[in-house]
């Protein structure tokens, strides 16, 4: 039964190509006004799931509902015309910045002083006024992506497909489109559904972040319930949790989890039972490092020895990697890296406290 606060809803999708399945969503759901990230890996089937919902290829088995109602296969026109699209590569034509935005609006009979109207205030919003004419080959990257997602907006569509659009762009060219973007769908509430390989992006824009793996959505919720408790295994790697270690409960008391690992006992909190098997997940970023001479009695009730088995700066950041009997990962300043004499083959000692630790029953 079709849920009618859900702008569009896919039902039993399949797509194969030459006989193998790359997509498969038994359903998939979009409230009006959300925005929604689709991420994973390149070759997961991200793109491919964007053009089914948008009606530009017929899976072999499934359906689409808009509105409320189920969509045909035969007749895309009535649909497509409600939805806008922003690709990888702006595709512009060689024309002026102002034609590129009004060709749509002019395949949809609009007239001339409406067409004005929704033109000009689109470059406005994307502050592209100034490129009015300025033929779209001689356009940076970045104004060329502001143009194509200016196009877009000025359809008033009901749903926003963006496939990857900031992956071309330079890094500083990205952040300000990406920061300007963010702005203007919290504003307008378009209905989006993104599709990004970056976990950044997908914090930033999205309400809820559906994460996609060999073809199939694994897990669909918030971008802090997904970013910090990943359902499986492959989840968990892909939104970063970089140290996994399998262990038995040993105990359960309030909320709070003992678990057994490799000769070390652990606290979480979660729910689990006395004796199953699960993954304890931590994010490097809530890994606290010291040298054993000022090991503190702090807060943290997990405290592991281990000796450093890698170090790689990242940014302005240090990733530390410890061998503690499984490999251990931390993100430190590098400034506290510097102080610690943090080097390969010096013994140090992690903390992290009992709330930062995912389980995942196995």
């Amino acid at each position: 039964k079709v849920r009618m606060e859900s702008i569009l809803e896919a039902h039993n999708i399949r797509v194969e190509r030459g006989g193998v399945q790359v997509l498969k969503v038994d359903h998939f759901s979009v409230q009006a006004g959300e925005v929604l990230a689709v991420i994973g890996p390149n070759g997961a089937g991200k793109s491919t799931l964007i053009m089914v919902l948008s009606q530009l290829l017929q899976p072999q088995q499934g359906n689409l509902f808009f509105k409320g109602k189920q969509l045909d296969w035969k007749n895309t026109l009535a649909y497509r015309r409600r939805i806008g699209m922003v690709l990888q590569d702006a595709l512009l034509l060689d024309t002026t910045v102002y034609n590129n935005i009004a060709t749509g609006l002019r395949f949809r009979g609009i007239d001339m002083q409406e067409i004005e109207k929704r033109v000009s205030y689109w470059m406005g919003q994307f502050e592209i006024s100034e490129l009015r004419n300025r033929r779209s080959r001689h356009l940076s990257g970045g104004e060329s992506q502001r143009v194509s997602l200016a196009r877009a907006m000025a359809l008033e569509p009901d749903i926003l497909f963006l496939d990857e659009p900031f992956s071309a762009l330079d890094s500083p060219t990205r952040m300000r489109l990406l920061s300007d973007f963010q702005i203007l769908l919290s504003k307008t509430k378009v209905t989006s559904i993104f599709i990004t390989h970056d976990l950044d992006e997908a914090l930033l824009l999205g309400n809820r972040v559906a994460v996609m793996l060999g073809g199939e959505i694994r897990q669909m919720d918030t971008p802090q319930k997904v970013f910090s408790a990943p359902t499986d295994p492959e989840i968990a790697q892909f939104v970063g949790v970089e140290t996994v270690i399998p262990g038995r409960v040993v105990d359960v008391e309030n909320g709070l989890v003992r678990v057994s690992s490799n000769g070390c006992q652990f606290d979480a909190v979660g729910e689990a039972k006395v004796g199953q098997e699960v993954l304890l997940c931590l994010r490097p970023e809530d890994v606290t490092l010291w040298t054993l001479e000022k090991a503190p009695y702090s807060s943290a009730r997990n405290q592991v020895e281990g000796v450093v088995s890698r170090v790689t700066p990242q940014g302005a950041l240090t990733r530390v990697v410890m061998d503690c009997g499984f490999p251990l990962v931390a993100l430190i300043t590098r400034a506290s890296a510097m102080e610690m004499k943090i080097e390969m083959g010096k013994n140090i000692i992690a903390s992290f406290k009992a709330s930062s630790v995912h389980l995942i029953g196995k």
